[in-house]
Parts: structure tokens; C-alpha cells; sequence
């Protein structure tokens, strides 16, 4: 798996008690679309992109990403998780030389309060977890993007740091599905 270790790719799909997580399909780029070129989906980061330009990003049928899920209700595409390297470039990191994974995530407008981010990005942990025990996860939001600062507390990140990046201020967190002893 491109960053994130000796993982197969793609994993059967994951089932929830609602939603399913599996890899991205043809019929999903409409709605991959919509998510990219969304002002409300993009408020916290740093705006959408013009919708053709992102037409003309996207491509007609997807690649392999591995990392990336596509969260699925009921046969439709309402949002994606994906869980990739974290950028050594970028501030914040917990422990730089064991190259972090980082936990990402985009939901459609209509598919918000519904606690689909918590079921989905749940469900993507345990699948990591999994496939990779013991190593951290780390999570980036803006503090004054209250939705996503309640999924980190909910899905059991804490608090690294706060720091300063594109004119915000930023929260950073660790994940880890090792219990620390002592």
C-alpha cells in the first residue's frame, strides 16, 4: 500500500451497521465532483476548486488509490475516508520517523448530522488496525471547524498540538490503537 506498508489493496468491502466502505468505481465520479467542487464541503479548506477544473481532474474511470474508501449508502456515494501518508513536510507530527499515516475525510452536504463520519472513519481505524498494529494515525482540522473537532474527540484522537497554516489555526492529533501501558 503506496506509504502506508505492505497492506493488499483493495480490502473486501466494509460493512457497517448502514454504510459500506469500498474502493471508488466509475459511478462515483459525479459525486467525487460535487465533493471537490462543493464551497460548503470546502469552508475549512480553503475553498472549492473551480467545478471544470475538477471535471477535468477527475478521471472517467477511477484508478487504484489505495488508502481511499468510498462511503456507500444505499448504492450511492455520500462521501470518502482514506487514510494515506502524512505529508513529512507538513507541521505536526508525533513520530516523523515511523512516517504517520494520516486519517482524512470528505462527506456530501446533505449526508452531514447523521453520524455517517463517525460510523465510516470508525470502521476505516479498525480496518487499519488491523492491517497495521500499533502504528499511529494522525488527524489535521481547523479548531474553528466544530463538526470535525467532535469527530476527532468522538473517534478518540487527542491532542498533540495547535499550530498556525493557511491563515488558521490548525489541531493536530494522534490515534493510536495501542493502549499505552503504565
Amino acid at each position: 500500500m503506496s506509504g502506508l506498508g505492505p497492506v493488499a489493496w483493495p480490502p473486501a468491502p466494509i460493512r457497517t451497521e448502514r454504510l459500506v466502505l469500498r474502493e471508488p468505481e466509475a459511478r462515483d465520479r459525479a459525486a467525487f465532483i460535487e465533493l471537490l467542487a462543493s464551497p460548503e464541503v470546502h469552508t475549512y479548506l480553503g475553498g472549492p476548486r473551480p467545478r471544470d477544473e475538477v471535471e477535468r481532474a477527475v478521471p472517467e474511470i477511477s484508478g487504484r488509490r489505495p488508502g481511499l474508501f468510498v462511503i456507500d449508502l444505499d448504492g450511492a456515494m455520500i462521501g470518502m475516508v482514506k487514510l494515506d501518508r502524512h505529508d513529512a513536510e507538513c507541521p505536526g507530527h508525533v513520530r516523523p520517523d515511523v512516517g504517520e499515516a494520516e486519517l482524512g475525510y470528505l462527506f456530501l452536504p446533505e449526508a452531514w448530522g447523521r453520524g455517517y463520519g463517525a460510523e465510516a472513519c470508525a470502521a476505516a481505524l479498525d480496518w487499519f488496525a488491523d492491517a497495521l498494529p500499533g502504528k499511529p494515525v494522525v488527524l489535521r482540522t481547523q479548531t474553528a471547524n466544530e463538526r470535525s473537532m467532535r469527530l476527532a474527540a468522538k473517534l478518540g484522537f487527542t491532542e498533540v498540538e495547535r499550530f498556525e497554516d493557511y491563515g488558521a489555526e490548525q489541531w493536530f492529533g494522534v490515534w493510536s490503537s495501542v493502549t499505552p501501558s503504565g
